[in-house]
């Protein structure tokens, strides 16, 4: 039994961790190089999605490996929110609201990205013209307002996933263990929040103008 609960709290330690790197910031990352679509197609191309190739000389280990911990981290939270239990039923207060949209983004989340994956790089490589003018292609994808809905709403439940993921981490590695110290840092990963949001949004924006 004492060996079953230490490779759970190993686990659950991982899945903390992945969390933060390399899933967090991979997503904080994409972001940010999605909002360049703000200078046009050509630039985008060129510099973003084709300088991206350029520099990961080991491009495919380096997805491989991100999928595969895209994977666990994915898996293994259905696992603990299948364990975990919710009382926000009884009382409505902050953590426990902030909890259950944890859960709830876990699976939106999860969706949003084998979704965004599947029309983009996927249908990259089955479609060359779309992995050699991928600017056009998601300009197309958001010409149906659906789509756009589709994209905001996951990319908030991916930011939020992301920004109390790391206030939960930094209390699960012991970082903060005072209240004081909990609440500075719940306002610290609502700046996150908001930071990655607006990059988000501001990339869709660039790529579709008229929605925004």
């Amino acid at each position: 039994m004492s060996d079953s609960l230490n490779v759970h709290f190993l686990s659950r330690k991982i899945h903390s961790l992945t969390g933060v790197v390399p899933v967090g910031a991979f997503l904080a990352f994409h972001l940010w190089e999605n909002s360049m679509s703000r200078f046009g197609g050509d630039f985008f191309n060129e510099h973003v999605v084709r300088g991206i190739e350029h520099l990961l000389n080991y491009k495919l280990a380096i997805e491989s490996f991100l999928i595969a911990v895209i994977l666990f981290h994915g898996i293994y939270g259905i696992v603990i929110w299948w364990q975990g239990k919710s009382n926000t039923s009884r009382y409505q207060n902050g953590s426990n609201v902030r909890y259950l949209l944890q859960r709830l983004t876990a699976f939106t989340t999860f969706a949003f990205i084998l979704w965004h994956v599947w029309s983009t790089r996927v249908a990259g490589g089955m479609d060359p013209k779309i992995g050699a003018d991928l600017f056009s292609h998601m300009q197309r994808i958001f010409a149906d307002p659906i789509n756009v809905a589709l994209y905001i709403v996951g990319i908030a439940g991916a930011t939020y996933h992301l920004a109390n993921g790391l206030w939960l981490a930094a209390i699960n590695w012991g970082l903060t263990t005072h209240p004081r110290a909990q609440k500075f840092c719940l306002y610290a990963c609502a700046g996150v929040f908001a930071a990655t949001t607006f990059l988000g949004l501001h990339a869709l924006w660039g790529f579709n103008h008229r929605f925004f």
